[in-house]
């Protein structure tokens, strides 16, 4: 059994609309020394397989085919044996 944890982020270049609004709302809240904020998704994964390496061949395939769109995300797959 292994935990697959995919963070989910956008590619440099793309708007990050909750981002921004996020940003401002914490600089109304007073929280000047914010200078960035971004959003990024978390997917976490636990999956039956033979070895680490079948399991993020799997992840990989469904980063690509599910879970992001490879025009705007970029994303890191962290695998760990439970």
């Amino acid at each position: 059994m292994y935990e697959a944890k995919v963070t989910i982020g956008l590619k440099k270049g793309v708007s990050d609309p909750e981002g921004a609004n996020t940003l401002k709302a914490l600089k109304l809240l007073g929280f000047n020394n914010v200078k960035e904020a971004k959003m990024i998704r978390i997917v976490d994964l636990l999956i039956d397989g033979e070895s680490k390496e079948s399991v993020r061949k799997s992840v990989e395939e469904m980063c690509q085919r599910l879970l992001t769109n490879p025009v705007i995300h970029t994303y890191k797959i962290d695998i760990v044996k439970k």
